[in-house]
Parts: C-alpha cells; sequence; structure tokens
C-alpha cells in the first residue's frame, strides 16, 4: 500500500504532550549515563531530530522520542520541536516497538510482553505479521512469548542477565519444581549451557513439550492507487492533520480559560470558543466528505 507522509513539524507546548497510553515499556527504568549523554547534547546542540506525536483529544500523545521528550523536560523547555502525524492505534504501538528494537532498549521480558500485547491482548496480528513489521523471524518472536510460562523468580534471572535466553527456553517445558531445581544449580555454578540443563532434564526423566511457533496467512493489498487519487488522500490527511492540531490547541485555551479567567467573565469567552470547537469539527467533517466523495470518482468499487 502506498504511503504518503502527511505529517506536519511545528513546536508544540510540553504541557500538551502526555505519554502514550500504549507504552512499549511498563517497568520504570532509573536515569541511565546515556539519558544524561543526551541531556548534554541536547543542551549544547539543541535537539536534532524532533519527536513524533500523534493528535488525541485535549493534546497530544508521544509516539516516538520518549527519552528526547523526558530530556528537553529535565531542561526546563516551554516547546519541543514536533513531527505531527495521524496514527491508529496500532500504527503508533508498531512505531514505537520498532524503535525500541532498534535501540537494544529493552530486556527479553519486556521484549515478551510487547510481544504478548500486540498478539493476544489487543489481538492486531499474529506472530508473522508482528515479526514482519518489526524485522525479526517468527521463531525470535515465538521464543520471547514462550518466556512468559516461566515463574517470575526465574524470568527476573533473565532480566538480570543471570540467565540467558537459550537457557531460559530450555526450562519453559518443564515443571515449575524442576525449574527451580535447574535455576538453583544455575546460581551455585555461575551458568549452565543449554547442553547441561537438557542433560538435567533428561536425568529428571521429564517428557519435553514441544514448543510450538504459531504462524499465520495474512493477506497484503496490492497498491492500484492513482495519481489523482493519491494527491487527494494525501491533501485531505494533512487537512484534517491541521485542524485537528487547532482543535487540541483551542481545547487547551477552553482549559486555560477556566483557570485563568474570572467567573463572571468566563461564559462569554468559554461560549466562544466552543463555538469555534464546532465549526471546526465541521470543516473536519467536510473534509472527510470530500475525500470520500472525490475517491468513490476515482475507484467506484470502493
Amino acid at each position: 500500500m502506498e504511503f504518503f507522509d502527511t505529517s506536519i513539524v511545528e513546536q508544540i507546548e510540553m504541557k500538551m504532550i502526555r505519554s502514550s497510553q500504549f507504552a512499549v515499556r511498563d517497568r520504570f527504568h532509573r536515569m541511565s549515563d546515556d539519558d544524561h549523554c543526551l541531556i548534554a547534547s541536547i543542551k549544547e546542540h539543541g535537539l536534532l531530530q524532533p519527536i513524533l506525536i500523534r493528535p488525541l483529544s485535549h493534546g497530544f500523545e508521544i509516539v516516538a522520542g520518549h527519552r528526547r521528550f523526558h530530556a528537553c523536560r529535565s531542561l526546563r523547555w516551554r516547546f519541543i520541536p514536533c513531527k505531527i502525524r495521524e496514527l491508529a492505534d496500532k500504527e503508533a504501538y508498531e512505531i514505537q516497538l520498532t524503535e525500541n528494537m532498534q535501540r537494544k532498549s529493552m530486556d527479553p521480558i519486556e521484549e515478551a510482553e510487547a510481544f504478548r500485547r500486540y498478539v493476544v491482548d489487543f489481538g492486531w496480528g499474529g506472530v508473522t505479521e508482528l515479526a514482519s513489521k518489526i524485522g525479526k523471524s517468527e521463531e525470535y518472536v515465538s521464543h520471547r512469548i514462550q518466556l512468559l510460562k516461566l515463574p517470575e523468580d526465574v524470568k527476573q534471572h533473565v532480566i538480570e542477565n543471570r540467565l540467558n535466553v537459550s537457557s531460559a527456553l530450555e526450562l519453559t517445558s518443564i515443571s515449575s519444581e524442576k525449574q527451580n531445581m535447574i535455576v538453583q544449580q544455575i546460581d551455585s555454578k555461575n551458568d549452565l549451557t543449554v547442553r547441561q540443563i537438557r542433560e538435567m532434564k533428561s536425568l529428571m526423566k521429564t517428557k519435553p513439550i514441544a514448543v510450538s511457533s504459531g504462524t499465520d496467512q495474512f493477506s497484503q493489498m496490492q497498491p492500484r492507487v492513482l495519481n489523482r487519487k493519491s494527491e487527494i488522500l494525501k491533501l485531505t490527511k494533512k487537512t484534517t492533520l491541521a485542524l485537528r492540531i487547532t482543535l487540541a490547541r483551542i481545547d487547551n485555551l477552553i482549559d486555560e480559560v477556566h483557570s485563568t479567567v474570572e467567573p463572571a467573565e468566563r461564559a462569554e469567552i468559554v461560549s466562544f470558543l466552543m463555538g469555534t470547537r464546532l465549526r471546526i469539527h465541521s470543516l473536519i467533517d467536510e473534509t472527510i466528505r470530500y475525500k470520500n466523495t472525490c475517491t468513490r470518482k476515482e475507484d467506484p468499487n470502493l
């Protein structure tokens, strides 16, 4: 499917931006040396790459650039350069996940939890589709998800890098009692090879459970977009995005009026702003109708 870059780059007030509601990483991480280096770099050279955000009701949500955002906030910036793009929840999550995978900022359990949310909790696609989105093999994704079968204390070993992924996968096919026995051996001997773990499992006479890596099929749309239709889609998407940015700013002004203007003088200003807000909503609806009308003319089967 043809991609249109309909994003808009603007300076956005930082108080209008919030963290993602579909955060890829749940656990709290202390500020690292890399974070301190990033702050120092931004302080000296400025922000070289804008963060990616999407417009939501009453503001914007970070899609990519959480570290850059928090670094700028620690420097007490009021505005931050942003690339604003209309994105669905699934698209925003995929971008976040890809960014974290490229930076190698997640431990194997965090990756597993993020993959499970995509495939199971949100139901956005199977192992095959997710692997394609993040540039990994199906085996990589399915094996990470298998790690979630482990008890919490064993997962902690993986998080702290006291147990590697290959060894941890060997433990997913045996009972928790036997898992703990092997982990105790790992603790006392610092490490065990995969071969040694397999030998211990054999001595325990446990039949290993086959780990299945689910595959699924999905169809891909073939691009058949005409030039005129492409231009209409691009123009209307950018128009809708610009209007939604304006809508977010109006909402921010309404909140500001409630906190700064005396109640006696507030009603008239709020009424004006609400009327403006309704007109912007009407313009958004009109833009969508225009886009639908034009695309149907170009392709009667839509």
